[in-house]
């Protein structure tokens, strides 16, 4: 394991860069940071260890001193046409909400678009509720980002697990696999 580093926010006991913490992360994670072809935005991930019980985002951002408007939620979406189920993941600040009724379903072509149940997105992702996370989504999902967290300077987001957080810039969330900054994805 390499020597803890300061994060850029918050106050947290412990933070690593996440490419050294692999026995942290859920699986797909682990994976996805180590194959990915953006090895600087690999390299800029953190992740910072914290207890399970304070993951939701309004006790986890009081416990640590972490601003919400530099927290993101990952959302996973069901979106339906012709019989068809196409299913993505959307992130937007904390402190604010995914416009899934509009915007995501008319960006994906759909007739209906809705949040996944919690127990399929789990299966899907390998993820635990409450932790999942952009990095590391299955292969071929879009990635719909807020224009707001790919602006930000750091962001929080899940490391798949409840236990621990990721912090990485804005910027290296848009250059995750499928990812697309969407305009108006958030308000």
């Amino acid at each position: 394991m390499s020597e803890p580093v300061t994060p850029p926010f918050g106050n947290f006991p412990t933070a690593f860069a996440a490419l050294d913490v692999h026995a942290d992360l859920a699986a797909p994670v682990a994976d996805a940071l180590k194959n990915w072809d953006v090895r600087e935005a690999a390299a800029a991930v953190l992740f910072v260890d914290t207890d399970p019980e304070k993951a939701d985002t309004a006790v986890f951002c009081a416990a640590y001193d972490t601003p919400p408007e530099l927290s993101a939620n990952c959302v996973v979406v069901a979106a339906k046409r012709a019989g068809e189920t196409t299913h993505a993941a959307c992130l937007a600040l904390a402190t604010t909400r995914v416009d899934v009724n509009r915007t995501v379903r008319t960006h994906l072509g759909a007739r209906k678009a809705s949040f996944a149940p919690m127990d399929t997105a789990v299966e899907l992702t390998g993820m635990e509720y409450g932790g999942i996370t952009p990095v590391g989504l299955p292969g071929g999902w879009p990635l719909l980002i807020d224009e707001a967290v790919a602006a930000a300077p750091y962001v929080l987001v899940g490391s798949g697990r409840r236990r621990g957080k990721l912090i990485l810039p804005g910027w290296a969330l848009a250059r995750l696999p499928g990812a697309e900054v969407l305009p108006g994805l958030a308000g």
